[in-house]
């Protein structure tokens, strides 16, 4: 079954979630404790960021794919909270270097402690996340979780090359999500299989389909830069133009786009333009690229089911699944 061939009703986030509630509670008792330091300001930052009303998704899929094959290894709450350390790490970083000043619907933190202060707690999250992860005692989860904050940082240069630049190609734009953004949905689920010490198989699709997934969850929030109302998104519209991000949307209207309307998106690509938006817009909307965007997205999200076939039926490979529609169907 794939991730639109299906007469179900929507997935319900919160329900998913109450599979794993009890170490979900344990995850967040953990991180409230590992942010406790005699730095005032450090406390003040990272409760501020932990607290803003993230879904906490990534951690709930490593909880996820350990109950779909049986991890009952109790270091799973510890790596949960090490991938929502590094994943809080990466959106200080991120908002700092794009200026940004709204996200959850909240302002950030860069906005309201300064990006000196931001960039020092995000490194601090960075240092704990390693503290954290030294206390599982296996060289072969450093081993992965090393290589993926190295690819991580590797994505957000390949995004600063990529900035400004309407020549920017699709593959150039997947190889900057898949490390920035997808790489760690990947590693959440491979690592629920390498404490269970599970067979080659089950941990590669399991990798397979965590990769898939966060591309589809990228491809969609780039899309929803161009259709949501900014009180769902939770950020400015037009936050990735004003950046001169080309994402998705932009990079297909570009390529189907008449020499008029390439013409508006090269200025405000390579200026970064926020006031240039509607008219970007209008060339986005005409040439279906908020339609394509969202296909590819579903066709990333059928891959990442599809790897799920490695797992035995059960409620949690359900939810996996779910949450793979969940992925493609929401509009924040």
């Amino acid at each position: 079954m794939t991730a639109t061939e299906t007469t179900a009703p929507r997935p319900d986030f919160a329900s998913i979630r109450r599979l794993v509630e009890e170490p979900m509670q344990a995850v967040d008792r953990l991180i409230l404790d590992e942010l406790r330091s005699e730095v005032v300001l450090i406390n003040q930052i990272g409760h501020y960021i932990v607290n803003s009303g993230g879904k906490r998704l990534r951690p709930m899929l490593l909880l996820l794919a350990a109950e779909a094959i049986a991890c009952t290894q109790p270091h799973k709450v510890t790596l949960a909270a090490v991938i929502e350390f590094i994943h809080t790490a990466t959106l200080l970083h991120d908002d700092v270097v794009d200026e940004s000043t709204l996200r959850r619907g909240q302002e950030t933190a860069n906005a309201l402690w300064g990006n000196s202060a931001s960039v020092l707690v995000g490194d601090y999250l960075y240092s704990r996340s390693f503290e954290l992860m030294v206390s599982v005692r296996s060289l072969r989860v450093m081993e992965i979780l090393s290589r993926t904050t190295t690819a991580i940082a590797e994505g957000e240069v390949l995004q600063l090359l990529n900035c400004n630049n309407p020549a920017t190609t699709e593959e150039d734009y997947l190889k900057v999500i898949s490390r920035k953004t997808a790489i760690l949905f990947s590693t959440a689920v491979q690592l629920a299989a390498v404490l269970a010490e599970a067979p080659a198989a089950i941990e590669q699709g399991l990798k397979d389909y965590g990769l898939h997934l966060g591309i589809a969850f990228q491809l969609i929030d780039d899309a929803l830069d161009y259709r949501a109302k900014p009180e769902e998104l939770g950020k400015n519209l037009g936050d990735d133009l004003a950046d001169g991000k080309p994402t998705l949307p932009l990079i297909y209207a570009m390529a189907h786009a008449d020499a008029a309307q390439a013409e508006i998106l090269r200025h405000a690509i390579e200026q970064g333009d926020r006031d240039a938006f509607r008219d970007v817009f209008a060339v986005v909307q005409a040439t279906d690229a908020i339609a394509y965007t969202s296909r590819r997205a579903v066709e990333e999200a059928d891959k990442a089911v599809a790897a799920l076939t490695v797992l035995p039926d059960s409620v949690y490979r359900q939810a996996l699944i779910d949450l793979a529609r969940f992925s493609v169907e929401r509009n924040f």
